[in-house]
């Protein structure tokens, strides 16, 4: 039986405990570097299943997120990001991870064999929702088991894995490999693995943004300004945008409800919140061709 891609050792691994820990760090760094290189060969399939994530939030279905471990860490990080990052609303976000969040310290473990709360857990899937499913292995049960009733629930199911022919990426009707060196630490897939499951995961969920209209020239424009940090960049993104002073821009802001797409129109064109919400409306959310329609 050949070794998993994310079980084999690494070439440089010999000898590694008693080399002097500047040499361990650049070679970690190195190995950390060649996982996220691997990215540049999984983009056309990450765009596929960035715009099916895409086109369930735009008709209203569910993101599920799905993974045990260290993949669930790193799933749960781009889920949890969601909403204050570009306002999906908390309704359309589900985060399944084998055995719960930690709360504590301590990582579930065995949990990721144990497959039997998926069905309660994921009892409301159905045509309209996307499951994201990790795994390193791609062969891990509990994400496994999501991933059958994804299938017989008739969801779309994203499959991030690090093992080509692994049994998740033949599942998926979006299989992303992530072909991923040997960890420096044989196994310990929370290190390059990890790495770029969390940048796959991120580049899933900005694309999406991009095309649900949530990003403008690079600015977070469906932010949810719920602290100090982010009252300030909403305002800057306006004034920017909009190309006005920074009290226009807060005036904007206050009669939009804070919503920064319709005070970005509201403060640029001079119209009203309503009209700025029906040309959004019309536009799917985009802002460029709102403006333009104003001009």
């Amino acid at each position: 039986m050949s070794v998993k891609a994310t079980e084999q050792l690494h070439d440089e691994a010999s000898g590694l405990d008693v080399r002097p820990s500047a040499e361990i760090a650049k070679l970690l760094a190195e190995a950390q570097i060649a996982a996220a290189i691997s990215l540049r060969d999984a983009t056309a399939s990450i765009c596929s299943g960035a715009s099916a994530m895409a086109h369930t939030v735009r008709r209203g279905g569910v993101l599920h997120y799905v993974a045990a471990g260290s993949s669930g860490l790193m799933a749960a990080s781009d889920a949890l990001e969601l909403g204050g990052t570009f306002s999906i609303p908390a309704s359309q976000i589900r985060i399944h991870m084998a055995g719960g969040q930690p709360i504590g310290v301590e990582m579930p473990g065995g949990t990721e064999d144990e497959t039997d709360e998926l069905q309660a857990a994921l009892r409301m899937l159905g045509p309209l929702d996307t499951v994201i499913a990790v795994s390193a292995s791609g062969s891990t049960p509990y994400t496994i088991a999501a991933a059958r009733i994804a299938q017989s629930r008739r969801a779309t199911l994203i499959g991030v894995a690090n093992n080509a022919g692994s049994q998740l990426l033949e599942l998926a009707d979006h299989p992303i490999l992530l072909s991923t060196p040997p960890e420096v630490i044989s196994g310990s897939t929370r290190m390059g693995a990890g790495t770029a499951q969390k940048i796959a995961l991120n580049m899933l969920s900005t694309l999406m943004a991009v095309e649900l209209g949530h990003v403008h020239d690079g600015m977070m424009v469906n932010l949810r300004a719920d602290n100090t940090k982010l009252h300030e960049r909403a305002r800057g993104i306006v004034a920017r945008i909009a190309g006005v002073a920074q009290a226009r821009a807060v005036a904007a802001l206050e009669i939009s409800n804070g919503d920064v797409k319709t005070a970005i129109l509201v403060a640029a064109r001079d119209v009203t919140p309503d009209l700025a919400r029906s040309l959004l409306k019309e536009t799917g959310g985009h802002i460029r061709p709102a403006l333009a329609r104003l001009e």
